[in-house]
Order: C-alpha cells, then structure tokens, then sequence
C-alpha cells in the first residue's frame, strides 16, 4: 500500500515538473482562452480543454496527400466548420479513442469483449468523418427550402431593377442563417471583384443543381439579358418543389401521431396492469389471512 502512495505521489510530482519546464498552461487559463476565442455562451468545460490540446497534438503528427487535405477544405467551409483538416481528422480520432481505450481492460477483465469494443471505436470513427457530409447535406436542404421565396423575389424585382447586388441583399437580410451566411460572401464578393466570379462560387459552395439554376440566372440579368420568361418558368418549377417538400413533410405527421398514440396506449396498459396486480396481491393477503 505504501509502495503504490509512493508511486503516485512520484508520478503527480515528475507529471508538475514537466508541466513547468514545457510551460503547459493551466486548465483554468487554457478554459479562458478557449471562451474567449470561440465567444461561447457557454463555458468549456476542463474535459473539452484537454481533449482539444491532445486533438491538436494529433494535428501536428497528421500528414494528408493534397488531394485529401483540398477535397476536406472544400467541405469544411461548405459545412461553415472553422477548422483545418488535421483537425477535424484528429477530432474524429480522439473521439474514437476515448472507445478504444475501453480495451484495454477488458483484456484482462473479458477478453472477449475487447474486439468488440475496437470494432464499435472504428464504427464511431467513420460515424465522425462521415458527419461533415450530414451537415452539408442538411445545410444544403435548409438552403433549397428558402430557394422558391428567393427566386419569387427575384422574379417581381426584374420588373423594375436589374441590380444583382441589390436583390441578394435585399433577401439576405430575411434569409434564414444558412442561405444569408452564403449570400453575405456573395454580396462581400461582388463589391470587392466580379459578379460573375462571385455568383460561380456561390454555386461551387452550395453544390445544388437548383442553386445553379438559380446563378445561370443571376449571370444572365449581370450580363444585360432580357430572360423574364426564364425566371417565370424557373418560379413555376421551383413552386411544384416547394408543394412537393410540404407534401412529404405533410406524410411524415401520421408517422409521429402513430409513435405517440402506440406510446400512450402503452401507459394507459400500464396503468391497468399495475391497478389489476394491486389488487390481486391485496386479495391473497386476505386469503391467506
């Protein structure tokens, strides 16, 4: 017993004399940092400070082919994810880690769990690298559902204006935040260069065929083209969307209702069965009295 205070005393003591010579910072002055840079509501909690400053050693040791590294950058920014690829890979590692470690002693313990438990550390690992696609793809969903009520807008102010800038401000100050955050680049864009330029890299971060619908128009009106009868047409199309998205929204609603009428048909059983046991156990107290 003595021999395992020593130990860890000794470990405590040569763990704060490298935390001095390397110059590691402490938890509380790390948390502040972290708070102030991110602008959280929320306060970071210690266990986040130090699986972020071991994500971010794992970021240094990472080496990514260029391929891999441009095609992660291009979908970071897409999914509005301030972080450098290393990052997000070592993130998505550590994730897994915090799993995996669980092995260990579950070698000694239940050998056979151990696999299982590498196995279920690998499957969460490709859960967090498969994530960033989710986000986008929701993202982009977000944005396709506001699409009608842009090109609606677009359609009634060709009647009197053709300045593309103005239309995209104009709407992006009603947008919800996904489509306004990727219309502020675009406006950003447009003032410091090219509207052309700026309307192919909206098209390029959303990738949505109906949002390159949307900017061949756009590229039009910039050019000097007369294309009402396109933007009508475009209107009429992205209506017969819109019908369709609340129609599925519409069919998804019986599913729900049906989940919560099984649930509370269950409780209502419940209720019965636990009134129906009192009493046959209070019967055979007096039975047996």
């Amino acid at each position: 017993m003595i021999k395992i205070i020593v130990g860890i005393l000794f470990g405590i003591a040569l763990y704060l004399i490298l935390a001095d010579y390397f110059r590691i910072p402490y938890i509380r002055t790390s948390k502040a940092v972290n708070n102030l840079v991110k602008q959280q509501k929320e306060k970071t909690s210690s266990i986040d400070v130090w699986l972020s400053s071991f994500a971010s050693f794992i970021a240094r040791k990472l080496r990514l082919n260029d391929y891999k590294r441009g095609q992660l950058e291009s979908d970071l920014r897409t999914a509005q994810m301030d972080i450098s690829p290393e990052m997000f890979m070592a993130n998505a590692i550590v994730k897994s880690l915090i799993v995996g470690v669980f092995a260990i002693p579950m070698l000694f313990i239940f050998p056979i769990l151990s696999p299982i438990i590498l196995f279920l550390a690998f499957i969460l690992y490709r859960m967090n690298i498969k994530g960033i696609s989710v986000r986008i793809k929701k993202k982009r969903a977000k944005i396709e559902y506001e699409l009608p009520r842009f090109v609606f807008k677009i359609e009634k102010a060709l009647m009197h204006d053709k300045d593309v800038l103005k239309m995209i401000e104009s709407f992006a100050r009603n947008a919800g935040p996904e489509l306004k955050h990727e219309l502020d680049i675009t406006a950003a864009d447009i003032r410091s260069g090219n509207t052309e330029v700026a309307i192919t890299r909206l098209e390029a971060r959303v990738g949505s065929p109906l949002m390159s619908d949307v900017c061949r128009g756009l590229i039009s009106i910039d050019r000097g083209d007369i294309n009402t009868v396109y933007w009508n047409s475009l209107s009429m199309k992205f209506a017969d969307i819109q019908r369709q998205q609340l129609k599925l929204e519409a069919e998804k609603i019986p599913k729900k209702v049906k989940k919560l009428s099984m649930c509370l048909l269950f409780c209502f059983m419940l209720i019965y069965i636990v009134v129906i046991l009192a009493q046959i156990v209070s019967s055979v107290g007096v039975l047996f009295a």
